[in-house]
């Protein structure tokens, strides 16, 4: 698990630095195709966490990212049910960016931090 969350890691800053440098160089609507890639990698990788139940004891930072992802995709799908909730996908434009970010961030402390020094989280 150690590898891929290494590989995790990188994957997902490298999603980021090209869609964001994708989305600043083509200055259209094309920069939703950033969102689906680093959104659509991070779910995959939070499904391999869930799985392999890696950092994602309750009351840990990957444990509330995934109740909190969960919660914004379920709304976003009653959203086609219930019309009026559609404008959560307006509010996912501008939350999505920071998501992203903290979810990387996480995979670093996780990997970098928390893996090297796992007898600190004993206390």
């Amino acid at each position: 698990m150690k590898k891929f969350k290494q590989i995790d890691f990188y994957i997902s800053l490298s999603l980021l630095i090209v869609g964001l440098v994708y989305s600043v160089f083509t200055r259209n609507e094309t920069f939703i195709w950033a969102y689906l890639v680093v959104g659509a990698w991070q779910v995959i990788s939070m499904m391999v966490h869930a799985k392999n139940s890696c950092f994602t004891q309750k009351g840990g930072g990957r444990y509330m990212y995934h109740i909190t992802t969960a919660s914004i995709i379920g709304i976003a799908l009653l959203g086609f049910v219930f019309y009026p909730l559609l404008f959560i996908f307006f509010i996912l434009l501008f939350v999505a960016p920071f998501m992203a970010i903290g979810y990387t961030y996480l995979c670093y402390n996780e990997t970098y931090i928390k893996m090297k020094r796992p007898l600190d989280d004993l206390k």
